[in-house]
């Protein structure tokens, strides 16, 4: 990595940075706060409009059929669980974009790709002609907006200095997972009202006496994303010190820890957006009484602002202390929702089946931070000595613990955005097997125990129980 010291970033008109050393007090205070601050909150707001064109199907699916579609609860599933499918499988080649390509051409770019699944499903929900595949494809699309998330922990884990990582992660994942909360309380007042009805569409009467307008759904993002290319664009910068080639990075799938630490990131992100996801159906089926659609985003907001906080607590306390505390509490979290579901269509609890739930959201997010950062952390001192270990110089081992770090982040998130796809199809599996999702939430307290035992008994050594974790 290039070395400077109190002498600003040297920068092209482009925005590209040739020097960025953030572990130099002297250029971190003078110079590279200010700048990797910049960086930091405009992709955060280019996060958030991914995680909302990401997780759009799950607020337009359930009200196809109002507007004169005729899909079966199936296929809806379906279409509500294919986002997550592209947007884990494509976290793994958006995590090289940032080194090959640069952080400001990549989030200018991946962001602006988001108008053209929300421009198409505008259109595609106004011609009841429509086929399933349409909107599978359109589906699939909109899963783009969850491979951004590697993407864009990458690119911001290169502007902090280590000791700053988790709560610069954890901001700029808690803040842009807020994204999904924000779409699923703003869809339903949207499609209430003819924002668009000056490019020809029409609303659906319902029995209620109620119009839907389903192309605001999409479309009501398309100017934020056009604002956030462009900022992305003009604001952000390129880092020539985080660039690398593919050979450089792919040999991270032989280290066995970034396989392990993605046990964990699935227990802790793939249960925020796999919930997320699936909650609302899951709550219908359990308790078709409840309305709870004018509740469904307080779960993903919770969980997205605790996000946040378990990067700042890791920072402090250390993540693996966070992070095992906090399986220890998904485990009894999930012993306790047994308790609240009805048996055979009676009894049950929904006051305490949604708070339960609400906690685990909460959970799930701050457990996405805490993992992140300890993954972070644990990837750069591993990667470091294995180097100083060869022989190499502490310039190369930090060069090194950088790229393979991002690499990590990267592949990680990736398997972490299949609990999207498979928590929701566990309870459907469930649900059609045994008429309860008691089945579903076994496989997942077995995963979360298993989780406490892969943290506290492989990472909880003395060198990773530090406060600061350095």
């Amino acid at each position: 990595m290039s070395q400077t010291s109190s002498s600003g970033p040297s920068q092209k008109s482009s925005g590209s940075i040739k020097v960025w050393n953030p572990e130099d007090p002297v250029f971190w205070e003078t110079q590279g706060h200010k700048v990797a601050s910049r960086n930091l909150w405009i992709s955060v707001f280019c996060l958030f409009l991914a995680f909302c064109v990401w997780m759009l199907f799950s607020a337009v699916t359930v009200r196809l059929n109002a507007v004169g579609f005729n899909f079966t609860n199936q296929q809806l599933f379906l279409l509500t669980a294919l986002p997550s499918i592209t947007g884990a499988v494509l976290r793994v080649p958006y995590s090289f974009a940032i080194p090959i390509f640069g952080g400001r051409r990549w989030t200018a770019y991946s962001t602006a790709f988001l108008i053209i699944p929300c421009l198409w499903l505008g259109f595609a929900v106004q011609n009841k002609e429509t086929s399933l595949y349409s909107f599978a494809a359109i589906a699939l699309l909109c899963g783009l907006g969850g491979a951004n998330f590697a993407s864009s922990m990458s690119n911001i884990s290169f502007f902090f200095p280590k000791a700053k990582q988790g709560s610069a992660l954890g901001i700029n994942g808690g803040l842009g997972n807020l994204g999904v909360s924000v779409m699923q309380f703003v869809v339903p007042l949207a499609i209430s009202y003819g924002l668009f009805s000056f490019l020809g569409g029409e609303g659906v009467p319902q029995s209620n006496g109620s119009v839907l307008w389903m192309e605001n759904a999409a479309w009501i993002w398309i100017p934020f994303l056009v604002v956030a290319s462009l900022a992305a664009w003009f604001g952000m910068n390129d880092l020539a010190t985080s660039k690398a080639s593919f050979s450089e990075m792919i040999p991270i799938l032989w280290q066995k820890h970034m396989w392990i630490l993605s046990i964990l990131y699935l227990s802790t992100f793939g249960s925020f957006i796999g919930f997320s996801a699936g909650f609302a159906m899951l709550t219908k089926t359990q308790f078709p009484e409840v309305s709870v659609l004018q509740y469904v985003f307080i779960g993903p907001l919770l969980g997205a602002l605790a996000r946040s906080v378990g990067g700042v607590m890791a920072d402090r306390f250390g993540g693996v202390r966070v992070t095992g505390t906090n399986f220890i509490i998904m485990v009894f979290l999930t012993i306790a929702v047994f308790f609240t579901l009805p048996s055979g269509g009676e009894g049950g609890s929904f006051a305490a089946f949604f708070t339960i739930f609400m906690l685990l959201f909460l959970t799930a997010g701050l457990g996405s931070g805490s993992a992140f950062q300890m993954i972070a952390v644990v990837f750069r001192r591993f990667t470091f000595y294995r180097i100083k270990n060869k022989g190499g110089s502490d310039n190369e081992a930090n060069r090194v613990a950088i790229t393979d770090t991002a690499s990590a982040l990267g592949f990680i998130s990736a398997i972490g955005a299949i609990g999207g796809f498979f928590i929701p199809k566990a309870f459907s599996y469930s649900l059609s097997l045994t008429g309860s999702p008691a089945g579903a939430l076994k496989i997942f307290l077995v995963f979360y125990v298993a989780c406490i035992v892969i943290t506290w008994f492989i990472y909880g050594k003395d060198q990773f129980m530090t406060k600061s974790q350095k």
